[in-house]
């Protein structure tokens, strides 16, 4: 039947007769191919792959006719007649070549189904069919590839293995093809990659990663028509992947877009920045992820300018106070400057070809990126490296764009606060950068007024009292605008700063107990020492938790006797030869008084001998605890440091300072019998002799004498001393008189607790 259906075909080729050639597919076809008895239909087959033989080049006129019914027997329940409808199909396309492009889809669905089918002699010979399309899609020209990528975009979501491995193979095959840009339509098939790319098989997770390498070469050499941003977010999802193939893929990917489109990302920092961040706590096991992530972390970051800020609040803050033109121009300059790097960084790329970038798609997610960062503050699995890294980022975003961040400041505040009770050094150290930038920043003049006033008066009562001063803590001081957190100039947020870390302090006892001179050496180095504890004093002066005052008083002037921090402050407070050195000892001092012993600690830092004399005067009428002998005691050895070696010395001045000599004898009568009374005792049998060290009058004149500031009142220091002291006594006999009232409530646990 074959050769009979050839030799009449090719009769009727030679008689040009078209209709009777239709005639004999259609009963081919229809009465065959299509019939309801098996060898009918392979009889159908192999007739019509006879009749395309005959056809030659004129099967291209016939091939609906003669592809549609082999087709149809794609679906047949018989593997046989599936194999015979493949043979016929594979003839039919070997003879019309290039013809059966514009029939392409229809095969290629076909090709899919039998690329799954389970016995095996079909797939060998779908696999022959497979080979044959794509020599001929590889040779022609005239390849449909618009038309085509709707077929690949639903085929490539199958979750059939072989399925899977027939669409990866063709679109290697299509990527080789030069006459084919596959890469404009990546947009459309890039997150079926990355789902077959997690697929169980071995083989094929290699093919899908073969095929992703290919794509990223061809990114990098022809950048100026990569669709970056209809890919970002695709990227962004799988860089979240719980697979680390998919995951390190995807990243090296998002890694590749921030270079090569520069701030053409900005506007998906955030989402970039969801799946950035995590990574980058992972531990050895996911290195690599781990240092792609960083790497993309740093590039993004560095994408954002000072012009991302809107008006630069800095170049306007310093021509209003400095008044100075050519720092003005010396500052466009500067950001011009930077503009033109990130425009080169933006336009070029490392093979030298311009990078045609949209600037109006640059705007700068900056909402988006605070969200992300504070959600990631308040994770409490966040891991360590990841918190610093957002930390790193608030700190970057306060330096580049602070006028639009102190819009968030308000809401970021409180959880950077409460970031001081990490675990990890690092951690608060960077936080108490970014604490430090947002006290000290010239945009808080202008942003954070209202919103401190206004949060100030809302919160009085669960916050610290938040004294008022009559003169600024920096009148003395000229006012800089540094980009510098060390810079002396404070905003409005600063003294908040002051009373918000005070209040945790009190409410977290053990945080003062184990970070709270860390934290206030660090405050010193990152800000203007004497101005924290100027404001420090002034809110401890009102707070009415007397027994906290006291323990902050105590911190506060261990830190300060002993800091290599405070070596400027402390050199400053010993002379008191300015104005503003014996304001800031009274300013202190008023603060000092909650707490005896650090009060005459000052007066041995200052050198007002008298003065510490008289205070000790006073102990006699005070309540001697344990507490208060012990902390004595460590002034004894705080007078045996380097930090007193001057107040040493000057003993051997017997006659210049009478006071010093009495208010150590009065230290040393206040003290039990113990290690402390004995080393202050010795010291004192050093002290000379009066007349052995009297000097001549030569001497005398040439000696230098110290004399007493007058801008210092100490009566009316001493009378405020007497005044605190009697008010925590009086808070005390309050506490011990309710103890006594429960202890009559409750005799019998009285009798229990002193049994025990």
């Amino acid at each position: 039947m074959r050769c009979f259906h050839s030799l009449l075909v090719r009769e009727f080729v030679a008689q040009n007769n078209t209709g009777q050639i239709k005639h004999v597919i259609q009963i081919l076809s229809q009465e065959f191919a299509l019939s309801q008895h098996p060898h009918s239909r392979k009889g159908g087959l192999i007739g019509l792959a006879a009749c395309s033989i005959a056809l030659g080049k004129d099967s291209g006129l016939y091939l609906k006719e003669l592809i549609e019914p082999v087709l149809t027997c794609f679906n047949d329940a018989d593997s046989r007649l599936r194999y015979y409808a493949c043979e016929a199909l594979y003839n039919i396309v070997k003879v019309a070549r290039g013809s059966v492009l514009p029939h392409f889809n229809v095969l290629f669905n076909g090709l899919s189904k039998l690329a799954a089918d389970p016995d095996p002699n079909v797939k060998s010979g779908s696999e022959l069919l497979d080979r044959l399309l794509k020599d001929i899609v590889t040779e022609s020209s005239k390849f449909d590839l618009v038309a085509f990528v709707p077929l690949l975009r639903e085929r490539i979501y199958s979750n059939n293995q072989y399925a899977r491995q027939f669409i990866i193979s063709w679109i290697l095959v299509l990527e080789c093809v030069p006459d084919i840009n596959l890469l404009e339509y990546l947009p459309e098939i890039l997150d079926g990659l990355f789902q077959i790319l997690g697929d169980n098989s071995r083989e094929i997770r290699k093919m899908c990663e073969t095929v992703l390498v290919e794509f990223l070469k061809e990114i990098k050499r022809n950048p100026s028509s990569v669709k970056f941003a209809e890919m970002a977010n695709i990227l962004v999802i799988h860089c979240q992947a719980s697979d680390d193939l998919i995951q390190l893929t995807a990243m090296t990917w998002m890694r590749e877009f921030i270079q090569l489109a520069g701030r053409a990302m900005l506007p998906y920092s955030s989402g970039i920045l969801t799946a950035v961040l995590p990574c980058l706590s992972y531990d050895d096991r996911k290195k690599s992820i781990k240092e792609v992530a960083n790497v993309c972390n740093q590039t993004l970051m560095k994408l954002i300018m000072p012009e991302d800020d809107g008006d630069n609040i800095r170049q306007f803050m310093l021509q209003q106070l400095d008044g100075t033109a050519d720092e003005s121009s010396s500052s466009r300059k500067n950001s011009s400057d930077q503009s033109n790097m990130s425009q080169d960084l933006n336009t070029s790329n490392n093979t030298g070809e311009s990078v045609t970038i949209d600037h109006s798609q640059e705007a700068l997610d900056l909402d988006g990126i605070v969200l992300v960062l504070d959600r990631h503050l308040h994770d409490t699995v966040t891991g360590m490296m990841t918190r610093i890294a957002v930390l790193k980022w608030l700190y970057h975003l306060y330096i580049k764009t602070p006028r639009k961040m102190f819009r968030h400041t308000d809401s970021l505040f409180p959880m950077l606060l409460k970031t001081l009770s990490d675990e990890s050094d690092e951690v608060i150290l960077k936080d108490l950068e970014v604490l430090a930038e947002i006290a000290s920043s010239p945009a808080g003049q202008t942003e954070g007024q209202d919103s401190y006033e206004s949060n100030s008066t809302q919160n009085s009562q669960s916050e610290l009292n938040i004294p008022i001063s009559s003169t600024p803590l920096n009148s003395s001081r000229p006012r800089t605008l540094e980009c510098s957190p060390s810079t002396p100039t404070m905003n409005s947020y600063f003294f908040k700063f002051m009373v918000n870390l005070l209040k945790q302090f009190n409410n977290e006892k053990r945080l003062l107990e184990t970070r709270g001179p860390f934290i206030i050496r660090q405050l010193c180095l990152l800000l203007n020492a004497e101005n924290i504890f100027h404001s420090m004093a002034e809110i401890l002066l009102r707070e009415e938790d007397l027994k906290f005052a006291s323990t902050m008083v105590q911190t506060l002037n261990s830190i300060l006797l002993t800091s290599t921090e405070l070596f400027q402050l402390r050199n400053q407070l010993k002379d008191l030869r300015t104005t503003e050195s014996c304001n800031l000892f009274c300013g202190l001092y008023r603060s000092w008084c909650h707490n005896p012993v650090a009060t005459v600690s000052l007066c041995f830092l200052t050198q007002n001998y008298k003065h510490a004399y008289d205070l000790i005067q006073k102990f006699g009428d005070l309540e001697v605890t344990i507490d208060f002998l012990t902390e004595v005691d460590k002034l004894v050895q705080l007078i045996e440091c380097p930090i007193f070696t001057y107040l040493r010395l000057q003993l051997l001045d017997v006659e210049n300072n009478p006071y010093l000599i009495k208010a150590l004898y009065g230290l040393l009568m206040l003290l039990p019998q113990s290690k402390a009374f004995q080393l202050l005792s010795q010291r004192l049998q050093c002290v000379p002799n009066p007349e052995l060290m009297r000097t001549t009058p030569s001497e005398k004149s040439t000696a230098p004498n110290r004399q007493v500031p007058l801008e210092i009142n100490y009566s009316d220091l001493l009378q405020h001393f007497e005044k605190v002291q009697n008010k925590h006594l009086e808070i005390r006999h309050q506490r011990a008189g309710r103890t006594d009232q429960l202890d009559r409530k409750h005799p019998r646990d009285t009798e229990a607790n002193s049994s025990v």
